[in-house]
């Protein structure tokens, strides 16, 4: 009887099992307005002969500052984009290490005036510096994919699809500072927040006051705000160092306060200085220091202990869906469709799975 009951489960549970089988076999072989799926997902005829009518896309992506690397995977994603869908990539950027918006800008001009180019992708870190450049590529019926750098205020803005992202993810990096020196148990000191100010980077300038509002914040929460001099400058977009002496400059700073116990700074160029500041003074692990970016330099700082963190920002999607939205907007339509790259907090015990396959 024992034999049976069990034999009679076995063929019970196979029944079920078939029965779910046949429930999951179903295959959609058409939308319900009818057409098929295979059809649909085909491509435009249309689409390889865009503007240029080459028979192949090719599309310009431009940054304001290709010399430091940050940007490298940035273009390893626009290059593998680009090579999904068949098309050309025109890889350009202002040379210079540091933010050469003017530069960037020239670039942009003669793009406008290139026949062969069905698609612009570029970084606006200065507002207002772009609606020219915008308003010719538009009336020429280019479409443009902005990266990386936001400009609230761009012309069409709303029509013109962002990757990048938010300034306010700073504040995970602010937070991190005031938990850093509270959980090292540091009584007090001076926290600063670098930045090349007169460079015009509101992005940056923007997530220097994002940093400097959760570091307030989160000491003020603990009850330990008057215990810490939180200073970001004037305006709290940072505290003006030497772009052309970045290095010294920051060295300057941080001795001229003389009780340095924490800082942050918010982008590619002026992080790998702080570290290198730190590392000039020999204040390794003496400081809680963040920064933005995920460079070889700034992982090479944080397995220092120069660097306590960084916030990688996840570049290769600011290079990947810029080009894959500017073909949806030429294949389908599709047109601002944002994509938040949002803030990867990497410190020593995360940073070895950092720069694999290119992405940082």
């Amino acid at each position: 009887m024992k034999h049976l009951l069990i034999a009679a489960a076995v063929a019970a549970g196979l029944s079920l099992g078939a029965g779910a089988a046949r429930a999951q076999s179903g295959v959609l072989n058409k939308a319900v307005g009818g057409y098929s799926f295979d059809e649909a997902a085909k491509e435009s005829p249309a689409t390889k002969n865009f503007h240029s009518h080459k028979g192949k896309l090719t599309f310009a992506i431009v940054t304001h500052t290709a010399g430091n690397g940050f940007f490298d995977p940035t273009y390893v994603g626009a290059k593998v984009a680009a090579n999904m869908i068949g098309a050309n990539l025109v890889m350009l950027g202002s040379e210079a290490a540091v933010d050469d918006i003017p530069r960037e800008i020239a670039i942009l001009n003669q793009i406008i005036n290139d026949p062969t180019i069905d698609g612009v992708i570029m970084t606006t870190p200065q507002s207002g510096a772009y609606d020219d450049i915008v308003k010719k590529l538009e009336a020429k019926g280019i479409p443009i994919a902005t990266t990386n750098s936001f400009d609230p205020n761009l012309y069409d803005r709303s029509s013109i699809s962002h990757t990048g992202q938010d300034a306010s993810a700073a504040a995970i990096g602010g937070e991190a500072l005031a938990k850093c020196l509270l959980d090292k148990g540091v009584k007090g000191g001076t926290i600063i927040f670098p930045n090349t100010t007169t460079l015009g980077n509101e992005e940056v300038n923007r997530r220097i006051t994002a940093g400097f509002q959760a570091t307030v914040k989160t000491l003020n929460a603990a009850g330990r705000l008057k215990d810490f001099k939180v200073d970001a400058g004037p305006q709290n977009i940072g505290i003006d160092v030497d772009k052309d002496a970045i290095v010294n400059s920051v060295v300057t700073l941080i001795e001229s306060r003389r009780d340095v116990v924490g800082a942050m700074a918010a982008n590619g160029f002026v992080t790998p200085a702080l570290g290198d500041a730190i590392t000039q003074l020999h204040k390794q692990g003496q400081i809680c220091a963040f920064g933005f970016d995920l460079g070889p330099k700034q992982q090479e700082q944080i397995k220092s202990g120069a660097l306590t963190g960084s916030l990688g920002q996840q570049p290769f999607l600011q290079g990947f869906w810029p080009v894959m939205q500017l073909y949806l907007q030429i294949d389908r339509g599709i047109s601002a469709a944002n994509l938040d790259t949002r803030a990867q907090l990497v410190t020593k015990a995360n940073v070895a799975n950092v720069g694999k396959r290119f992405e940082n």
